[in-house]
């Protein structure tokens, strides 16, 4: 087995299936035995960081909430700034904002206005990529800011959720980097 299979067998062993939740039907893919795993979440964090290193990254985006735990750890042992993105009303201070549609209604996710500068390479990291509609409002909303996308990186891609197809124009050829594909 190669060095990406190891890395994936190793992850996956360290997510569990959550059926019925949040709602009954959906089978939720918990990452919390991962967290707790030095040598798993170590392994997680390397290539994450090596993904930086990989496309010349000066700042990595966490989306709120599961993103923030990935990211941050990344930015450390990469060298490089953090951005949380956050719900509305979460950031104090000047902000830029992003509406994207759910299935049912609307949401906005914000940065802080000088979170990025113009320039600036930024890979967005996340935990699932599913439907895709928070991580591409994302990409939106660091162009709006003036950065450059480096790219987007998870952990888990429910493919089945169709997300790649909604993320990939928001990424204008940047890589959609994930590590498990399900």
């Amino acid at each position: 087995m190669n060095a990406r299979g190891a890395l994936r067998e190793l992850l996956l062993s360290r997510i569990t299936d959550v059926p019925d939740y949040p709602q009954p039907g959906v089978v939720f893919k918990d990452i919390t035995p991962l967290l707790a795993d030095p040598v798993a979440f170590g392994a997680l964090t390397d290539a994450f960081a090596e993904l930086c290193e990989r496309h010349r990254v000066d700042k990595v985006a966490g989306l709120e909430a599961r993103g923030f735990i990935l990211a941050a750890p990344v930015a450390v042992r990469a060298g490089v700034g953090f951005v949380p993105v956050r719900k509305a009303g979460k950031l104090p201070g000047a902000t830029i904002g992003q509406a994207y549609e759910l299935e049912y209604g609307t949401a906005e996710i914000e940065i802080h206005a000088d979170a990025v500068a113009p320039g600036d390479r930024v890979l967005v990291i996340d935990d699932v990529l599913a439907t895709g509609g928070t991580a591409d409002a994302s990409l939106q909303l660091i162009r709006r800011a003036g950065a450059e996308i480096a790219g987007l990186a998870v952990l888990l891609e429910l493919g089945f959720l169709a997300g790649r197809q909604r993320v990939e124009p928001g990424l204008k050829g940047a890589p959609l980097e994930a590590l498990i594909t399900v």
